[in-house]
């Protein structure tokens, strides 16, 4: 929604800002949070152009652009954020230039701050299997009320881990996508990518027990086929199945951790196995093989840590 406090854009502009976020929806398959983000990294670029004298996109030039990131470097942002917000130019204007809104893509010329690649959190296997131990023992141990919620924290839990999905990609699951016979799921990725991925017999265990005793328990009129569904019926939610993981990995007494570290911890156990990036790459759904490789150098930084812990001359 604008902001009752600012202007509106010049009618030109708000028609590309609106143009873009549809082709973020239907053509790249961005979803909502992402879309919304663009577009105000966006409509603020265009509105520090309006204030320096811009009335269509042909006026948003290089030195638009880079006093618009200077601005924002002055008032603290973080690199991060100016990265980010440089890559949203970039996109836009990408795009203009693509459809002939502008002549030039002048945004192939602009550097913004590079983000130091930080190493994921991961867990050991010990805690790994520690904390999804730990959810097992609460379904034993619940009241029969809460034995429902119990089932769907033990389920998403081990199915984070045993296949790596994201959490986004978890709770789109519906039952139909669903294989426990064969040990698959299907899930829709980023850029509305479908993938079908395995996982292994501790999950289907789990998956078993939630679909037989947990999902029944409540289901409602009206409830969609979603394969985890929240306490009153609906569609299980993102931030409610990243409380879960909160909550089970301090029950569970290990390093406090959010669903994508489950994802991380999946992908280095799978690399420290054997198996072969590649193939790691398929299950996780990454389109750059580049990504990935960030599981190798989690590993190699474990080793090196134990090395020089255990290692009378390192």
């Amino acid at each position: 929604m604008p902001d009752p406090d600012l202007p509106p854009l010049p009618t030109a502009l708000s028609t590309a800002v609106d143009g873009f976020t549809r082709f973020l929806a239907t053509r790249q398959g961005h979803s909502s949070h992402t879309r919304r983000a663009y577009r105000a990294d966006v409509t603020g670029l265009l509105r520090h152009a309006v204030r320096h004298g811009a009335s269509g996109l042909d006026d948003v030039d290089l030195t638009v652009l880079r006093g618009w990131l200077a601005a924002q470097a002055d008032r603290g942002l973080s690199r991060a954020t100016l990265a980010r917000r440089g890559a949203s130019a970039r996109a836009f204007l990408r795009w203009a230039h693509a459809e002939g809104l502008v002549a030039t893509d002048v945004s192939a010329r602009l550097a913004t701050p590079k983000v130091a690649r930080t190493l994921p959190t991961v867990l050991s296997v010990v805690a790994a299997e520690q904390l999804l131990a730990s959810a097992e023992r609460c379904v034993e141990e619940a009241e029969p009320d809460r034995r429902p919620a119990a089932l769907r924290a033990w389920a998403a839990a081990e199915l984070l881990y045993g296949s790596g999905v994201r959490v986004g990609e978890l709770v789109q699951v519906d039952v139909g996508d669903l294989d426990l016979d064969e040990r698959l799921v299907k899930v829709l990725g980023k850029g509305g990518k479908e993938r079908v991925v395995p996982f292994g017999v501790p999950a289907a265990r789990a998956l078993r027990a939630w679909s037989a005793h947990g999902r029944p328990e409540l289901v409602r009129a009206g409830s969609p086929a979603a394969l985890f569904l929240g306490d009153r019926g609906g569609r299980w939610g993102q931030r409610q199945a990243r409380e879960t993981v909160h909550a089970l990995a301090a029950l569970a007494g290990v390093d406090d951790v959010a669903p994508h570290a489950l994802r991380h911890s999946a992908a280095t156990h799978l690399l420290a196995g054997g198996s072969d990036l590649r193939s790691v790459q398929e299950v996780l759904g990454h389109a750059d093989l580049g990504t990935t490789q960030r599981y190798t150098h989690v590993d190699a930084e474990r080793l090196r840590t134990v090395f020089e812990q255990a290692f009378p001359r390192a």
